[in-house]
């Protein structure tokens, strides 16, 4: 089939949203918004209130294009409130894997194949490693090259510090179950090298979906796995989605009160859950009075 839709002016876009039930408090601002914001951007947010099936694509409530835009806003500061309190996931994690392994079996332990379950596995994310070292801009990687010479590749700390959290995942994935693997995932508050290995894939997958503007308020995630029995306090009800951003939220703010108490992430999301539009708590996974569990209890000052 032959793709033949044209592109559109903005003012013929507000026209097709008007036909199609959207209505507009202010055309000269929405135009504005459109030069900015693009149409195909924003509808990923006006879906779920359509008829998809139906020809026009109708709405199916009455909506207007300032509360869509409220959604799209509030999408925009949940996602740089996710993205922050990753990077201090991310760089948690790169810590201890690095520190725990290279105690125990040196510089340079991510080299040495009879750590690895999956010899393949192993080639390839070396492989893929090492490219990410060569493409790095970072001094201390230059300063490496241009001062050694044996082994080839930079130790542990410098080569897994620039190596992406997509990769680190999958790297600490194929390690073989040890001591170190065990200290590292204990460090977080589990138990289950399993556990730890999920929570890494899930966080690399939001944590790209946040830096590429991509929509987080109602996307369908990887399941996330909950622990059986958590170190910490964690959530009590977990009969909810695993594929929903409040299920990885939950995790999020575990680890955070773990290795950054004190931290402003839950009084942050609350603030935030207080101005959600439309009442999209539900198509975020969120169950009624989520606020009571006792990880997300707020210490008043």
């Amino acid at each position: 089939m032959k793709y033949t839709k044209l592109p559109i002016t903005i003012t013929e876009q507000i026209e097709k949203l008007k036909q199609r039930g959207l209505n507009f408090g202010d055309e000269a601002k929405a135009a504005h918004y459109l030069s900015n914001i693009s149409y195909y951007r924003l509808r990923a947010y006006t879906y779920p209130f359509q008829d998809n099936d139906k020809k026009g694509q109708p709405f199916n409530r009455n909506l207007s294009f300032e509360e869509i835009l409220k959604l799209y806003v509030f999408d925009r500061k949940l996602r740089l409130l996710l993205y922050n309190a990753i990077e201090k996931i991310e760089i948690s994690l790169r810590t201890q894997i690095i520190y725990q392994y290279a105690i125990v079996h040196g510089s340079f332990w991510h080299l040495k194949p009879e750590l690895y379950n999956n010899s393949m596995f192993f080639a390839k994310q070396i492989a893929s490693l090492q490219k990410e070292v060569d493409r790095s801009n970072e001094t201390f990687i230059k300063h490496y090259k241009q001062t050694y010479n044996d082994p080839q590749e930079p130790p542990s700390w410098m080569s897994l510090e620039v190596s992406s959290i997509g990769l680190l995942s999958k790297i600490f994935s194929n390690l073989k179950d040890n001591s170190c693997k065990d200290e590292v995932t204990r460090h977080f508050g589990l138990k289950a090298n399993s556990i730890l290995e999920n929570w890494m894939q899930c966080f690399s997958l939001l944590r790209n979906v946040c830096a590429h503007h991509g929509r987080v308020w109602n996307r369908r995630m990887t399941q996330i796995k909950f622990p059986k029995k958590p170190l910490n306090t964690f959530i009590v009800n977990q009969q909810i989605l695993p594929y929903k951003i409040y299920a990885y939220i939950c995790c999020m703010q575990y680890v955070l009160n773990i290795i950054s108490p004190g931290h402003e992430f839950k009084n942050n999301l609350v603030g935030l859950m207080k101005n959600c539009p439309l009442m999209q708590e539900k198509e975020m996974g969120f169950p009624k009075n989520w606020q009571n569990e006792k990880i997300w209890q707020i210490n008043k000052r």
